[in-house]
């Protein structure tokens, strides 16, 4: 394997992000003050990588998406993953996140409402209103187990206490290590969400008008990350010292403008064949799991071109199997049966 690759698809959690190479210089940013490092892999990524964290190992991309990965993580650029439903565009942020221990994923399900604040951060401005009515109208200590209401002690007038930043805005935060985002599903999104985050992808930092509007009397104002921490804000303005690993997922139902395509990183993963199912197979149900089972995936890959199948169905398949205690052979026709209408093609409704 080669010397250069940081991202290397062992499945086993190493240093070597600490070896990345500085970024370019036109990719080279300078956010300050750096917030705290995240927390611990949460259970979305084990879910996703498989329920024994030590059969990650099982998932082996192939060397074109070793490369592609380490393309984006050098060049700190986005990556922008397509591919059929199931293929594995999301569980790579969390293999990547896993593998160079970047914390917990944070993760962006983007929907045709979805608009670049959303992912940026939000503020609660009715919030604040009402707080500060109640605390006008009965300027009293707060009951036991009641948040008190903004009293103006706090930096910016306690503003901080109703904002929020989401995932890209926590992402884009200033860390000694890149934080991983996930980007899921683009191409579900409104037709501006893509053009919108150009912009913010390129230089690296968003603002809170909200906060600028404060910069002279607060420059530091503490809000909320999508982490559910404290974090300070510095002049109303959020801006990143390690670019993070963003991946851009697309099922591919629709094509990007080219501002966009040429700001990221492309990868393709294509249909897993034989042997990567069965490395899938092995990190969710463990050792011999792909060879007690070659009969269902054989089942699962024998399809009509053009048939969708997500790999998820055949995981339900397996389990099922499993734990429905299928021995007898009167039983064998009720598996099989049910086997394959777990397996249906995703595009045939009858």
């Amino acid at each position: 394997m080669s010397d250069w690759l940081i991202y290397r698809g062992a499945g086993a959690p190493h240093d070597g992000i600490d070896h990345l190479p500085p970024p370019p210089p036109w990719r080279d940013f300078d956010g300050g003050p750096l917030v705290p490092p995240p927390a611990a892999l949460d259970p979305a990524s084990e879910r996703r990588l498989g329920v024994r964290p030590a059969e990650a190992r099982h998932h082996r991309p192939g060397e074109t998406e070793r490369e592609l990965v380490n393309a984006a993580l050098y060049l700190r650029r986005p990556l922008l993953v397509t591919g059929a439903p199931g293929s594995g565009k999301s569980t790579l942020a969390h293999a990547v996140a896993y593998e160079l221990g970047l914390g917990r994923v944070l993760s962006w399900p983007v929907v045709s409402r979805s608009t670049l604040r959303d992912g940026l951060y939000a503020y609660d401005a009715i919030g604040r209103l009402q707080d500060l009515q109640i605390a006008r109208a009965a300027p009293q200590r707060p009951e036991a187990g009641q948040e008190a209401p903004d009293t103006g002690d706090e930096p910016g007038g306690g503003i901080g206490r109703y904002i929020r930043l989401g995932p890209l805005g926590t992402a884009l935060l200033p860390a000694a290590r890149p934080r991983v985002l996930l980007v899921d599903e683009l191409d579900k999104s409104d037709i501006d969400l893509p053009n919108d985050l150009l912009n913010v992808l390129e230089e690296g930092e968003f603002r809170i008008p909200e906060l600028e509007r404060l910069a002279g009397s607060a420059s530091e104002v503490p809000v909320l990350s999508d982490d559910g921490t404290r974090v300070t804000v510095r002049d109303g303005r959020v801006r990143c010292r390690a670019f993070p690993f963003i991946v851009l997922t697309s099922n591919g139902e629709r094509d990007f403008p080219a501002p966009l395509l040429r700001r990221c990183i492309h990868l393709h993963i294509p249909l897993p064949d034989k042997e990567r199912l069965a490395s899938m197979v092995r990190a969710h149900f463990g050792e011999g799991a792909a060879e007690r089972h070659e009969a269902v995936i054989d089942r699962f890959l024998d399809r009509e071109p053009g048939d969708v199948r997500a790999v998820d169905q055949l995981f339900n398949a397996i389990h099922l199997t499993q734990r429905a205690g299928w021995t007898d052979e009167d039983e064998e026709e009720t598996r099989r049966r049910l086997t394959a209408e777990l397996m249906r093609p995703l595009d045939r409704t009858r």
